[in-house]
């Protein structure tokens, strides 16, 4: 008995690899005329922010005392780096370059003899390099030491708050006891004027009149001082009128306005216990 023969796509797709889909078709191979250019392919290794920073970086990943640095092997491995990043970054290679000769003029003097009186005189041709590595590894830890503490803005989130609209109140100008009583001389001087001498029984009560002043600021409105006099009452009203007034002030009943200095005064009942009005003109 026959049996069909499965196609070769079938049968083949089970044993070989999909590289790539190219318009639709599946490469299982590699093509023998490809062209790969040198730059499809970059490995970025890890950046240095300066020559300094890749000498210590040398230095600490073989864990040598920098105190005692084997120039020979670290400029050996610098040059390397230094090589590798002409290739992919021409731009910053001319810095580093200037470390490389430093190195290798180290590393000449450290081979060619010297007498002792030299040797005293000049001391260590690393000593300068030390100096400097030992300086930028401070620096670098302070700011790796900074740049880990809470930032704003990072791990801190300062919160805002919209503030109510708060109402603008007009603070309106204390009333001195000199003001009343020069308001108080204006009404004696008025009241001179419907002074009479008829003789009658005194039907005058401090008391009352308290009552009738809360009577008359009832509802809040402002008055005139003036206003809460009544001439024909002569001296003896305005001085019992004076009297009550002062006695409601003192318990808090009423209070004394002005809007400027030497402007008339108004008298209005206490805002605690009534709305408050607007202001007098």
């Amino acid at each position: 008995m026959d049996v069909p023969e499965a196609p070769a796509e079938q049968a083949a797709s089970p044993q070989q690899l999909q590289l790539a889909l190219v318009y639709g078709e599946a490469l299982t191979e590699m093509p023998v005329d490809l062209y790969i250019p040198p730059d499809a392919l970059e490995v970025i290794l890890e950046a240095f922010e300066g020559p300094l920073d890749l000498l210590l970086y040398l230095i600490r990943k073989q864990n040598i005392d920098i105190l005692d640095i084997p120039v020979a092997e670290i400029t050996r491995q610098y040059m390397g780096y230094v090589e590798l990043m002409k290739s992919v970054r021409l731009e910053l290679a001319a810095e580093y370059l200037v470390m490389a000769a430093m190195l290798a003029e180290i590393k000449s003097r450290m081979l060619l003899p010297r007498s002792a009186e030299v040797e005293e005189e000049e001391g260590d041709p690393r000593a300068e390099l030390i100096r400097r590595l030992q300086e930028y590894e401070r620096f670098k830890a302070a700011a790796e030491g900074i740049d880990a503490l809470p930032r704003v803005g990072r791990e801190v989130v300062v919160p805002r708050l919209e503030a109510p609209q708060a109402k603008v109140r007009k603070l309106l100008p204390q009333v001195s006891l000199e003001e009343l009583l020069v308001s108080m001389a204006e009404v004696m001087r008025r009241n001179d004027l419907f002074e009479s001498h008829q003789i009658t029984r005194e039907t005058l009560s401090t008391r009352e009149r308290m009552g009738d002043v809360l009577e008359r600021l009832k509802g809040g409105a402002f008055v005139p001082f003036v206003a809460l006099f009544a001439p024909e009452e002569g001296k003896l009203g305005v001085v019992v009128t004076f009297m009550a007034i002062l006695e409601l002030v003192k318990e808090s009943l009423v209070e004394l306005v002005q809007n400027a200095p030497f402007a008339p005064i108004h008298v209005r009942l206490r805002p605690e216990s009534v709305e408050e009005p607007d202001e007098p003109e």
